[in-house]
């Protein structure tokens, strides 16, 4: 993982995450960076299922899903890219929910 990587030493990493979770990146990548390995995986362990759900379907499109939940930008979804499954959604906010982007209901 990108966490892993920073703790070995690794200066950063491209993270699709960010794009959907910025402060919770920024905040993990600071504390790997600084070599906080509790609080960097404490945070990382947060995010582990939207790392993983943020690739449910072709990047950027769970990305553009997400980010459109959280009230970021409208719907719509320029071609080629179609709209998320609508099968994905809720697994999808679950890993917001976990990252607490959400609440939960």
């Amino acid at each position: 993982t990108g966490c892993e990587f920073m703790l070995r030493g690794g200066n950063g990493v491209i993270s699709v995450t960010a794009n959907t979770a910025p402060a919770a990146m920024h905040a993990m990548c600071r504390a790997a960076l600084q070599g906080d390995a509790a609080t960097a995986r404490a945070l990382n362990s947060k995010l582990d299922l939207l790392h993983h759900n943020l690739f449910l379907e072709a990047n950027p499109i769970p990305v553009k899903w997400t980010v459109h939940r959280l009230g970021l930008i409208e719907a719509g979804i320029r071609l080629p890219l179609t709209w998320m499954s609508p099968r994905f959604e809720s697994e999808l906010e679950a890993a917001m929910q976990a990252a607490e982007l959400l609440q939960v209901n």
